[in-house]
């Protein structure tokens, strides 16, 4: 799509904060105002809009589309998304170790995770069944129970940003502990991708996995950018 407009702007809005193009209002693809709950999420996806060319590439636009995900899908949808979000609690990466052939790998992954799941324990008062391998081991109904509670009790911009987060990271743990401010996103990214920098370490790296994983890290940090703004 060409750029139609000159100017982009953040402007308070009956409910929250609007965007307008030349003084107009931005709709969502489903038509639902583009309101966001802060001005500083506001002012952002502003600055992407601002920051096009000749023609509008949403790629480069992150917060705009986590932003229509939220108005469009999961205002609508919320069950299905909470469902979505919530599975990860029976099939969390954490809970997946090295078997009997890859020690030292169930060793650094114990020494990663384990404080990660300690902080999980406590925080929800559960526990976990870890496996060694890659046979499916079901968690406990309380753990999935208590989990699915906690993503339940996020709003919609919220759940919008774990929904990318949580398919990034592969770990619904890792998402609450970014929402709880438990962990940051620098300290936790490594941790996610803490196999394949194991096997880059035992037998060099790879480019396209390096150039994927920096496009994942991308979405990544877009996501908890946008996390971060839509609740200060």
């Amino acid at each position: 799509m060409k750029r139609f407009y000159k100017e982009a702007a953040s402007v308070a809005a009956d409910t929250g904060f609007a965007i307008h193009l030349d003084g107009r209002p931005v709709k969502t693809p489903a038509r639902n105002p583009l309101h966001l709950p802060t001005a500083k999420l506001a002012e952002a996806i502003a600055t992407e809009w601002a920051a096009q060319d000749d023609e509008i590439d949403p790629a480069t636009m992150p917060l705009t589309a986590l932003a229509q995900g939220a108005l469009d899908q999961v205002a609508h949808e919320r069950n299905r998304i909470v469902g979505r979000i919530a599975s990860f609690s029976d099939s969390d990466m954490l809970y997946y170790r090295g078997d009997d052939s890859q020690q030292a790998l169930s060793d650094h992954q114990a020494e990663k995770w384990d404080p990660l799941l300690g902080w999980a324990r406590t925080r929800y008062d559960v526990s976990f069944t870890l496996t060694h391998g890659i046979m499916h081991q079901s968690q406990s109904e309380q753990t999935i129970a208590r989990l699915s509670e906690a993503v339940e009790a996020q709003d919609d911009f919220t759940l919008a940003a774990m929904l990318s987060l949580v398919g990034l990271a592969g770990s619904l743990i890792a998402v609450l502990a970014l929402v709880e401010n438990a962990y940051d996103a620098d300290t936790l990214w490594p941790l996610m991708n803490l196999e394949e920098l194991w096997q880059e370490q035992q037998w060099g790296s790879d480019d396209l996995a390096t150039q994927t994983r920096a496009v994942k890290q991308a979405e990544f940090h877009s996501a908890v950018q946008f996390l971060v703004l839509s609740r200060t």
